[in-house]
This record gives C-alpha cells, structure tokens and sequence, in this order.
C-alpha cells in the first residue's frame, strides 16, 4: 500500500485528458501534484521515460479514448433518436460510403441533438473517469463523501 496523498486534481482537465486523448498522445497524472499533462507518443527522451517507468506509482498513465469508445456512444446515441430520417443520415455517416458526410456536419443541424450526443459523452467519459481512479486507489471528494455515509 502507498502513501496517502491530498492533492487537487482538475476534473475538468482529467475529463478533457480522457475524452481527448489520441494515439498520438499520451497523457498522465502525477499522483503527487495533481498535475495533468501530455507528451508526444512519439517522444524519444530515454531520460523521461526512463523517469516514468521508475516513478510508475507517481505518474499514471491515463487510457486515451478510442475509436471503439467513439463507436459504442455513437451507437447507443442512434438508438435514442426519435426522427427516422436523421438515424438514416446517422448510419450513412458512419458507413463511410459516398457522399461523404460526418456525424458533427449533420449534427449541426440539430442542435438539440447534438446537445444530447455531448451530454452522453460526457456521461460516458466521467464513468469512465471514475472507475479509472477507483481502479488507481485515487479517491475524489465525491467517493470519500460515499465511504463517509457508509461507515456511519
């Protein structure tokens, strides 16, 4: 077991870490700090990664998020669309045929829509977020707030 240590980590920065994150990136946490931050994947310092693998309980790799992620709310988004006409354009989207078309393109013209397909991304990615901490033996205010009025 480590050390405990209390530190503020930006929910809002580790939400953008998680949702934004890419192959081409890789973001961590420094457990200590509380400080997010990202480094090219392509990134050669020996001397860094050298420094992160031995202070693996220090800086914790957070998982970018990928295409299967991207897929899996998309879908789940399809299935929840009342307007016929839009979930056909949506599959045609994300069929890749010709004409080629994006789901933001046709999104912006359902604003409210596209509203909901952000909120359940958001949805998705704080889950996400919590499990991973959970997982990491990092508690947010949130999850001590639990434990309190469970001991009681």
């Amino acid at each position: 077991m480590g050390f405990i240590h209390n530190v503020e980590i930006s929910w809002s920065d580790l939400m953008d870490a998680f949702a934004r994150g890419t192959a081409d990136r890789i973001y961590f946490l420094d457990r200590f700090t509380g400080e997010i931050f990202f480094v090219p994947a392509s990134m050669e310092d020996e001397e860094f990664w050298r420094q992160v693998d031995n202070n693996a309980e220090r800086f914790l790799q957070i998982p970018f998020f990928d295409r299967g992620n991207e897929k899996r709310i998309l879908s789940q988004f399809m299935e929840v669309v009342d307007d016929p006409e839009l979930t056909k354009m949506l599959k045609h989207a994300v069929s890749g045929e010709k004409p080629y078309v994006t789901v933001s393109d046709i999104l912006s013209f359902f604003p409210e829509e596209q509203e909901r397909l952000t909120e359940m991304k958001d949805d998705f990615v704080t889950v996400k977020v919590k499990n991973w901490l959970e997982a990491n033996e990092i508690f947010t205010m949130e999850t001590h707030a639990l434990m309190q009025s469970s001991a009681v």
